[in-house]
């Protein structure tokens, strides 16, 4: 069976692919300077501080992204309803998802706020375990506006409105930036806060986006009809056990990737201070070329949803591909920039000049020369699973996930790293194979279910499984 679209069907998809991925993406990466800024601020307090402090920036960015991915699947059943025109069930699984976000945020305000004791069974040394408590306990306080941020993105942008996303984003990132300035030094009459001040300001700028993309939803006609915010003490068990089954799988699927990160992050602190700090420079720079992907990813799953809840099987294939070559492009883009610029990208949070750096310095350059080669199939990975997740597939991509990153990447990589001496690079290489496994299983999953969804319905006119997540 020819699946071949045509060439204007192709461009439209194209088209309208970038006009919601691009707002998207934009806000993930302005989001993602939140974390960059902070620790090059870090930085700027020295590399004991920057190794801590971003092994507490690790473990607050990694617990919100596994919480937000749950909440994610607010994104593809108000996509579907809006294809469906179906305003009331789009409004019902935002409320329930903003239940959801305030049931999350009690365990994960308790886990942080006891980071040093955490961080510390993990493997880490005293001095670094309590300097990242500092920063823990400041963050804290940002966790709920977070997780409901991440509920009224995911709402906003199943209707086709990413660009006040990306406006809101961008403006908490400038307050962010202002608000470590003010804080960290002490200026305008307030105390110096150091680290501490890094975490308050991130805070700040959490509520705000949060507060801000609340009173855009009450004051935009067109979201304000869904009315949203109506009846919100209404706990409706069948919709919130629906974002469950769709959600669960879904923070399943990122908990594995980012425990990969997580717990590679912890193998570095055993290698040594210096280790650990080059590891931070690469890996943070690598997640901000990740939340691009994301931005990309989230637009799939939107575009995915929607054509599902319009019947239309083939535009739904189609535009889960247009979106991995997508975030494919987008990170070969990136990678180069990693193989050829790496000086340039060390300078942003040390002073490559000063001796004192120089080892840090020389092993950030070798891993963000691994991270340049894995840019192009962690995009692939991570938009082929926004694709299925528009599909409602995600249980099977969360074990295709636990397979890949843990027992291919983590073996591989601490057989590398550590019996085979290879160090922080070997579990980088580590990292990138897991990676692989999962673009190229994830990909041919995507396509194998697209490929019976339009068989089934050419075969007999079936709809769409309204269940797709079941889908073996």
């Amino acid at each position: 069976m020819n699946y071949l679209p045509t060439k204007s069907r192709l461009l439209t998809e194209v088209r309208e692919s970038l006009i919601l991925a691009l707002p998207l993406a934009g806000a993930q990466l302005a989001q993602s300077a939140t974390g960059f800024v902070d620790t090059v601020m870090m930085g700027v307090l020295g590399s004991t501080t920057i190794a801590a402090g971003g092994l507490g920036a690790v473990t607050f960015n990694g617990l919100v992204l596994i919480t937000s991915a749950i909440l994610s699947a607010v994104s593809p059943l108000v996509a579907e309803a809006y294809g469906a025109q179906q305003p009331q069930q789009a409004a019902q699984v935002t409320r329930q998802g903003l239940w959801l976000a305030v049931i999350m945020t009690i365990p994960l305000m308790l886990i942080l706020w006891n980071g040093n004791a955490l961080l510390q069974q993990l493997g880490q040394t005293p001095e670094t375990a309590r300097l990242a408590e500092v920063y823990l306990r400041a963050i804290v306080w940002g966790c709920f506006p977070a997780l409901a941020f991440a509920v009224l993105r995911s709402f906003v942008s199943a209707l086709s409105q990413p660009r006040p996303i990306m406006v809101i984003v961008i403006a908490g990132t400038l307050l962010n930036i202002g608000g470590n300035y003010v804080l960290m030094f002490g200026k305008f009459g307030l105390p110096a806060l150091g680290l501490a001040g890094i975490g308050w300001a991130s805070t700040l700028s959490l509520w705000s986006m949060f507060l801000a993309l609340t009173g855009y939803a009450l004051w935009n006609p067109t979201l304000r009809s869904y009315q949203i915010f109506h009846q919100l003490q209404q706990f409706q068990s069948k919709v919130m056990r629906e974002l469950l089954l769709v959600g669960l799988p879904i923070g399943g699927l990122v908990m594995v990737e980012t425990g990969l990160f997580t717990i590679t992050t912890f193998l570095m602190g055993q290698l040594g201070t210096v280790t650990l700090a080059a590891h931070q420079i690469a890996l943070q720079t690598a997640a901000i070329t990740f939340t691009g992907a994301l931005g990309i990813s989230f637009a799939t799953t939107v575009r995915v949803g929607q054509l599902g809840g319009q019947g239309d099987v083939r535009g739904m294939r189609l535009a889960g591909l247009v979106g991995i070559g997508l975030g494919g492009l987008f990170m070969a883009i990136m990678g180069v920039l990693f193989w050829f610029v790496p000086d340039r990208i060390v300078a942003l949070y040390l002073d490559v000049h000063n001796p004192a750096n120089n080892a840090v310095v020389h092993l950030a350059r070798r891993l963000l020369g691994v991270a340049a080669v894995f840019q192009i199939v962690d995009g692939l990975q991570v938009t082929a699973a926004g694709a299925l997740r528009g599909l409602k597939d995600t249980r099977i991509p969360m074990a295709i996930g636990f397979f890949a990153y843990w027992c291919i990447g983590l073996t591989t990589g601490y057989l590398l790293g550590i019996p085979l001496g290879f160090a922080g690079v070997g579990l980088w290489w580590g990292l990138a194979i897991g990676l692989l496994v999962a673009a190229v299983v994830l990909t041919i999953r995507f396509l194998h279910l697209s490929d019976r969804l339009i068989h089934a319905t050419h075969s007999t006119a079936a709809l769409i499984p309204r269940q797709s997540s079941n889908l073996p």
